[in-house]
């Protein structure tokens, strides 16, 4: 596996383990400052990723 794909995964796998830990972001049912945090790490990663395989990230 290539480091972009082991660094998604690390990602991706931190901010779920912190969703389902995490005491205020189930009490208010609404993800807190370090899940914001932790999403934004994956996104970046995750768009890296498709940069690296040359495909185009899609846009909101």
């Amino acid at each position: 596996m290539s480091s972009v794909h082991d660094a998604l995964e690390d990602a991706r796998l931190t901010y779920e383990q912190h969703m389902r830990a995490c005491r205020q972001c189930h009490a208010d049912a609404a993800p807190c400052a370090v899940a914001k945090h932790l999403l934004r790490i994956y996104n970046n990663v995750r768009r890296d990723r498709m940069r690296s395989l040359g495909r185009q990230v899609p846009t909101v």
